[in-house]
């Protein structure tokens, strides 16, 4: 076996053997990662024998797929699969019919209306998706070429309210966006709210979810559904009192304390909600009923896992039973079928957080807010989870997503989430693919995308194995972005990715083609001892201060993040001096920047109050179409949420805010930024107040 047939083998599945890093340097993969890598996406490799076997089923990737996509009012090529002259019939998702054949080139073109259709030729019968030239834009959201508009990030656990019993929820979710609705935000972006593992409450990053179709049931609010009198009996009955009380007043979540809580609270509602004839019972059963497979698969891995971790069995299911691995066996049917009343509750509680997070976006488009919730989707999830068990052919259990060594980790990232499996979505009509997007395009008038490259290429690593002994594998872009084109358009909601990092040449082309804003951070927009100026910010991406992986502002001025690094050993001592000479010259080519934005000037030296401020109109008077300010730098908060490539030692995921959510933004500091804000997106609002340090900034 040569390296030359292995390379050919791995470029014929779509993977990258030559990368070049985020320094520009040439790269290549080294030939027994390519082995591991190429066996765990189900290609062996190791004798020439296999390798030729796999390259004949590398060969049948050709094949005719389920579903073609295609831009609207232009041709579709089907050269390879049909001769010139080939009739066809189409039937419109409105039901009705186009009879026609394909042109002299073999060809299907001619008009069809944007959506998914039924293509009948030959003796095959497919989907065609017609996708609209780009995704769903703020332009159309406001109805000019330049919007200038803005809104706050949160992250959604740490949100208050008085009663909440120690976790962010629904309605404190509600709060906010109304309080910052009557201050001129547009939107409001929360973290994550994908499903969580119910068995296992030590797992709560909203970045490795169970699933991604669904939603974690601890953030519902039951009372905004059910009414508190019913939420206060099943508190009384459950003997929950005193333990929420306790959780409320804790300075950090103590998560697994508050999912049990949760989940006997839910209990005691959802024996209660059955009991009687309960008046939305109806609208329990046709949420059911609408959740389909995926719903009842999700609620089946839930019992099972919980009914497997009792008897101490493991809780990944690829260690199951062999019975139980697979969703569709008569095992689990049979499982199922005795546990109706278990399965019931897990619907419910999906139930309950999807019509909470309704009501939600309701309240803020209610408000005033021209996009109101603007979800994210994280990049992967949990190999171990539902979603992976429920949709095995589509996804790549064995393979991790992460990042190779840049700038920002020399040492390369290992995210411990699976991704899709290209092959799989083809092969399967990008099934998974678009139920994943109408899960989070559902009561949201946006969604961020997490690693947006993720879209071309993914940097995969094979189990127990270091972040830099991965390989890109290629994806299928321009099927998703067709498919996230159509789907952002059915569901009136614009697209944000998360493009930081190493980013493939010509992808920005790709994302401002199809009007997905890209994302500028504050701390990162400088060349060496230069911050950009604001007129030289691209007007195809969001600008924002920081990120839920970043120091908030306060936090990098004041250096707390490299005090973390020392502290939790990923920044040696020794080496701790040039880090902050580093940052010192960052913190004087910042504070030229702002002085050489402000008007009148700044009085210097600055302090952190005045250079939160000031940051805050520097970003409003960029050109980007949507400026998100995160709460944390609104207060002045010095702690930021997560330090990524830690776990236990450092509170990830834990920090709630100082307040609760409907006077969060009533403060001198708060509406002095949020003034400020308003003002530098619409400098003809209102004259611009004068910054000063507040005494209740807690920086």
């Amino acid at each position: 076996m040569s390296d030359a047939e292995l390379v050919s083998l791995a470029q014929a599945v779509g993977l990258a053997v030559d990368w070049t890093d985020a320094n520009g340097r040439p790269q290549r993969v080294a030939p027994p990662v390519l082995q591991r890598i190429l066996q765990a996406l189900g290609y062996p490799c190791a004798s020439p024998a296999q390798i030729a076997e796999s390259q004949q089923h590398a060969a049948r990737l050709h094949d005719l797929p389920p579903l073609l996509t295609l831009d609207q009012q232009q041709p579709l090529d089907l050269g390879d699969y049909f001769a010139a002259d080939t009739p066809y019939r189409i039937e419109l998702e409105d039901g009705s019919r186009v009879d026609a054949q394909l042109d002299a080139e073999a060809r299907l073109s001619g008009y069809l209306p944007i959506g998914y259709h039924r293509l009948d030729i030959a003796d095959r019968s497919l989907t065609l998706a017609v996708a609209p030239a780009h995704c769903y834009a703020l332009q159309d959201v406001v109805g000019h070429a330049r919007p200038r508009v803005w809104g706050l990030t949160a992250q959604l656990y740490a949100l208050r309210r008085p009663g909440d019993g120690g976790l962010g929820d629904t309605l404190a979710l509600e709060q906010l966006a109304r309080a910052a609705a009557a201050r001129g935000a547009d939107a409001l972006a929360i973290s994550p709210l994908h499903a969580q593992f119910s068995a296992d409450p030590q797992r709560f990053s909203p970045y490795s979810p169970s699933s991604r179709l669904f939603r974690n049931v601890l953030h519902s609010a039951p009372a905004s559904l059910l009414g508190e009198t019913a939420l206060q009996n099943a508190i009384r009955d459950a003997g929950l009192g005193p333990e929420l009380q306790r959780l409320e007043q804790l300075p950090l979540i103590d998560w697994p304390a508050a999912a049990r809580a949760k989940q006997q609270l839910l209990r005691s509602l959802c024996r209660d909600f059955f009991a009687a004839a309960h008046p939305l019972q109806a609208d329990f059963e046709a949420f059911r009923q609408a959740g389909g497979e995926a719903l009842e698969n999700h609620c089946r891995f839930e019992v099972l896992q919980a009914d497997l971790a009792r008897s101490g069995g493991p809780q990944g299911w690829q260690a199951w039973p062999t019975e139980l691995r697979d969703p569709s066996t008569a095992a689990v049917a049979r499982f199922a079928a005795a546990q109706g009343e278990a399965l019931r509750f897990h619907a419910f509680g999906q139930w309950l957080i999807d019509r909470g997070l309704a009501r939600a976006q309701q309240a803020a488009r209610d408000a005033g807010m021209g996009l109101g919730l603007i979800a994210d989707l994280a990049v992967g999830a949990d190999s171990g989870g539902s979603q992976a068990w429920s949709r095995q052919d589509e996804l790549l259990a064995t393979l991790s997503v992460g990042a190779p060594p840049d700038i920002l980790n020399r040492a390369g990232q290992a995210w411990g989430v699976s991704a899709f499996s290209p092959e799989g979505l083809r092969r399967n009509g990008f099934r998974a693919f678009i139920e994943m997007l109408r899960a989070n395009f559902a009561h949201a008038g946006g969604v961020r995308i997490d690693h947006v490259m993720g879209l071309m290429r993914l940097w995969l690593i094979p189990a127990d194995t270091p972040p830099d002994q991965g390989a890109y594998l290629h994806y299928p872009l321009q099927d998703l972005l067709r498919l996230l084109a159509l789907e952002s358009w059915r569901a009136r909601a614009v697209v944000l990715g998360e493009d930081l990092g190493t980013v493939p040449a010509g992808f920005g082309d790709q994302l401002q083609a199809r009007r997905i804003l890209g994302m500028r951070v504050l701390q990162f927009e400088h060349e060496q001892a230069r911050f950009k100026a604001p007129r030289d910010w691209p007007d195809t991406a969001l600008a924002t201060t920081t990120t839920h992986d970043l120091p908030t502002m306060a936090g990098w001025w004041l250096g707390r993040d490299l005090d973390w690094h020392v502290r939790l050993g990923l920044t040696s001592p020794e080496d701790q001096p040039t880090y902050l000479d580093e940052r010192a010259r960052h913190r004087q080519a910042l504070c030229q920047a702002l002085q050489d934005d402000a008007d009148p000037p700044l009085q210097t030296p600055l302090d952190t109050a005045t250079l939160i401020d000031a940051s805050i109109a520097f970003l409003g008077h960029t050109p980007a179409p949507l400026v998100l300010l995160p709460v944390e730098d609104v207060l002045g908060l010095e702690e930021q949420a997560n330090v990524p490539g830690t776990l236990d030692s450092h509170p990830n995921w834990r920090r709630r805010l100082p307040g609760a959510s409907a006077e969060l933004l009533d403060g001198d500091c708060a509406e002095r930024r949020l003034a400020l804000l308003r003002e530098a997106r619409n400098p003809t609002a209102r004259p611009q107040p004068t910054a000063q340090k507040d005494a209740n900034d807690d920086a």
